[in-house]
């Protein structure tokens, strides 16, 4: 019984605690809320507890902050690095179209240049781009991308907007070379535009510079006479620009004047030229050389011109001294050629004859 009894109270007590406390808190829980409502002092209980609790959620809460931004940072830094790319890609490429239309404009400013360039005689012309450039003192040529399936002959003439360049020597089927007017082994028949004194310009083996060995040394001509062709030996039509003269030296003892001149044409610049073909009926195309005839025939034209028919001289008094007056002027003529050598060929004035 005792024993009984001994368990059958401690129930009893423990509900009874438990209610009490219960009580208690409810009762503290009421005059907290009270106190609450009248002073609001939980306000500023919580506002320190949520200053000391912040460093605790700042610390919880960092890990996955930083890798977010860990994460974020490197996305930016690989979208900048793949935009950076993109942008170098696009300059390049802009900067690649600027340069070729650069060239294109340029090339076009050429090929206007040359077709502004023509002679009036010129009856077709081809554009022909310089492959390579030999020039050196014993070669002076060029290569053009244009060759016989372009029309292309040999001897034909090749021009720039300043002036002569030269004439083709070896036509290939795609290709041609041509020998500048500066070869030691080219001459131009030329003509001085000031006096219309017809010489020969050889070509002195540099870029920039041709000699005239055929000019006598009491000819009117003088540092920046213009040379233009004469229209003679079948290649270069009459009249345009060779070279302009800038040196002249002249001795007593010597029958022949040193002359240079530097030719108008921008070889070392150019990148492209123009061959020409011109028309047979104008007054200024090429005249074609006779073809060489046989010894009993030397001297006699094929054909001649039936409607070319002698004229009467028109009489005019003599006021000029005789025949003999120009070898008394001083002037040393040319001396005659020993056998088995060429004679110089001879300088006329333009519409005279030789």
């Amino acid at each position: 019984m005792a024993a009984f009894g001994t368990g059958a109270g401690r129930p009893l007590q423990g509900r009874g605690g438990s209610g009490f406390r219960f009580t208690l808190y409810a009762f503290l829980a009421v005059v907290v809320m009270y106190l609450d409502q009248r002073g609001h002092y939980l306000e500023q209980v919580r506002y320190v507890l949520q200053a000391a609790a912040y460093p605790i959620q700042l610390l919880v809460s960092s890990p996955p902050a930083a890798w977010r931004w860990l994460k974020q940072t490197l996305q930016t830094r690989e979208a900048l690095q793949a935009e950076n790319a993109r942008l170098r890609g696009e300059a390049r490429d802009l900067e690649l179209r600027s340069m070729r239309y650069e060239a294109l404009a340029r090339e076009n400013g050429e090929l206007r240049a040359l077709k502004e360039a023509l002679p009036p005689v010129a009856e077709r012309w081809l554009p022909a781009e310089i492959v390579t450039v030999q020039v050196n003192g014993l070669r002076q040529q060029l290569l053009l991308n244009r060759g016989a399936s372009n029309g292309v002959f040999k001897g034909q003439a090749v021009l720039d907007d300043k002036g002569l360049i030269g004439q083709t020597t070896h036509v290939g089927p795609w290709s041609a070379e041509v020998i500048l007017i500066t070869d030691p082994e080219h001459a131009v028949p030329v003509r001085i535009e000031r006096t219309g004194l017809r010489t020969i310009a050889v070509g002195a083996g540099d870029s920039g510079s041709l000699a005239l060995p055929y000019v006598p040394s009491n000819a009117d001509i003088v540092a920046g006479d213009l040379l233009v062709s004469s229209g003679l030996g079948g290649v270069f039509p009459a009249g345009y620009p060779v070279a302009r003269v800038t040196e002249v030296h002249r001795d007593a003892v010597q029958p022949l004047a040193q002359v240079r001149a530097m030719p108008l044409a921008h070889v070392d610049t150019d990148s492209e030229v123009m061959l020409v073909w011109f028309r047979a009926d104008h007054p200024a195309a090429p005249v074609t050389p006779q073809p060489a005839a046989r010894p009993e025939a030397l001297g006699q034209l094929k054909s001649g011109y039936p409607a070319m028919q002698p004229q009467p001289a028109v009489h005019v008094p003599d006021s000029t001294p005789a025949a003999g007056g120009a070898a008394a002027s001083g002037a040393a003529a040319p001396p005659a050629p020993q056998a088995g050598t060429t004679a110089a060929p001879p300088v006329a004035r333009e519409g005279q004859p030789q």
